[in-house]
């Protein structure tokens, strides 16, 4: 487990940021950064690694010195701009043992470990990290769970990042099992396929174009009023099982839960099917959605058999997601170093934008109308500017309708968030990976659902407030049974054997 070779970050903006601590001031948060410190979204990401082995915390502390605190933000505090009413980023020295949580657990034969660890992380979104200091820290747990031999819990406020640049921090940090030397190969975004071109020559071409820009302009149109009027609550998701009242999940306890599937499953839906992964996931969540819901509806009838053989669920139900996306002109997971350049297309920061994407509640005989239709819905938003828009209100409509835009995603039943992750087994400071599993607490609503692959594995995390779903494990269970219904029926679709 030797010592990783400094990560080259900190070249780029260290000299701006000491010049304008020396002058007293000092880089001001972006507004995305500001608005996850409202108080019904101050935001903390908090990130399970699973690892083969036990976790050596010496060799952790000692990498971090020239990886993590490398980076000017895990190295600066946030303090308040005595010049105006906005926080800035101010350098400063970094004592790891603020940081690195060791805990020791004393043995227990009323808990597994497994739900120790998931106890443990629970807890952690009861609590804060002060901003006198860098707001992130780590916890070693070294506790052998189904997943892992050892887990560590990376917490950072969402100020300092968004998933694209903590993955592309974290893949900076670590090294292929294969050749411990060599950083991992950067996860690629691929464009699918599209069936919508035009061969009809000059004339055709035209008219294609002219209906592309039509429908830009109408899809846009439309989301952008469908936004607003959510922002400004005249439209609201159908009170279920699955959603709290507005703002409740902000300040109550979460419950981190996860589940590992096949990533060759869903590669096989994908390809059978012509769509993308993330379509994949979103129909496989459309129907775990479904399959939980029903359930309850049904749980006060006689006949707890029919609980699910029945279609138990009430019509015309209203259920969207806020579903994240990564505006960056240079799209999907970039080289840190250019993530830090001045100018660059794929910046450091918080450059999400927001997508209100509708989940079709219904029981469905066949399991795949689940993705057609949810592939439609995402293909409709593609043709949209609504992710933009949603960004250019928060960064610049921030200081006039701080609150309601900090909060306007309370009016959705979830968050729904994808990265894509490692491609080939990583080591993390000599450290080789089992799952990555992020999530995050904070949030104004009951529910938000991870998805993020590493190798042929893809994680399902759910972070659920436990006041309004107190059986998430069973939420994940319906997640995987839908992919496993969506797999067979492809399978049977395209006379495969499993």
């Amino acid at each position: 487990m030797g010592d990783l070779k400094p990560i080259k970050v900190k070249a780029y903006v260290e000299e701006v940021l000491i010049e304008k601590y020396e002058e007293g001031g000092g880089e001001p948060l972006s507004p995305m950064a500001r608005m996850f410190h409202e108080p019904d979204s101050n935001i903390y990401i908090i990130t399970m690694i699973g690892f083969k082995t036990q976790i050596n915390p010496q060799v952790f502390k000692a990498n971090l010195l020239h990886t993590l605190l490398k980076h000017p933000r895990f190295s600066s505090v946030q303090v308040m701009d005595e010049n105006s009413t906005g926080l800035k980023w101010v350098p400063t020295t970094v004592d790891l043992d603020n940081h690195v949580i060791v805990p020791k657990f004393e043995p227990n034969n009323f808990h597994t470990p497994d739900k120790i660890v998931e106890d443990y992380v629970s807890n952690l979104s009861k609590s804060t990290i002060k901003m006198s200091i860098p707001m992130w820290d780590l916890h070693l747990l070294n506790l052998k769970t189904s997943y892992a031999e050892s887990t560590a819990v990376l917490r950072i406020h969402h100020s300092l990042g968004d998933g694209t640049s903590l993955m592309s921090l974290f893949l900076a940090s670590t090294r292929k099992v294969s050749d411990p030397q060599t950083l991992p190969t950067l996860p690629m975004m691929k464009k699918a396929n599209s069936s919508t071109k035009s061969s009809g020559g000059f004339m055709g071409n035209y008219v294609f174009k002219l209906w592309l820009v039509l429908s830009l302009f109408w899809n846009t149109c439309v989301d952008v009023l469908k936004f607003v009027a959510t922002v400004f609550m005249f439209l609201k998701d159908t009170e279920t099982p699955l959603k709290g009242g507005l703002g409740n999940g902000a300040t109550t306890s979460r419950r981190f839960v996860h589940r590992i599937v096949s990533l060759d499953d869903v590669k096989l839906v994908k390809t059978a099917m012509n769509t993308t992964i993330n379509d994949v996931m979103l129909g496989v969540t459309q129907a775990g959605l479904s399959r939980y819901l029903n359930r309850k509806y049904g749980e006060s009838k006689i006949d707890k058999g029919a609980t699910e053989r029945n279609n138990n669920l009430p019509k015309n139900i209203r259920l969207r997601a806020t579903f994240f996306m990564n505006i960056r002109p240079s799209p999907g997971i970039q080289e840190l170093a250019d993530m830090m350049k001045k100018n660059s297309f794929a910046r450091w920061g918080n450059h999400i934008g927001y997508l209100l994407f509708p989940f079709t509640i219904a029981m469905r005989d066949d399991p795949l109308d689940y993705l057609r239709e949810a592939k439609a819905t995402m293909d409709r938003k593609k043709a949209s500017l609504e992710a933009s828009f949603s960004y250019f209100m928060a960064k610049y409509f921030l200081k006039f309708c701080g609150l309601k835009m900090a909060t306007f995603p309370s009016q959705t039943t979830l968050w729904f968030s994808n990265v894509p992750g490692p491609q080939e087994e990583v080591s993390y400071y000599g450290h080789p990976v089992a799952y990555v599993a992020p999530s995050c607490y904070g949030q104004p609503n009951g529910l938000m659902i991870h998805v993020v692959s590493y190798v042929n594995k893809m994680s399902i995390i759910l972070s659920a407030d436990e006041s309004i779903i107190p059986d998430p494990h069973q939420l994940c269970d319906d997640l995987e049974e839908s992919l496993n219904l969506i797999k067979n029926a492809v399978a049977v679709k395209e006379g495969l054997i499993l």
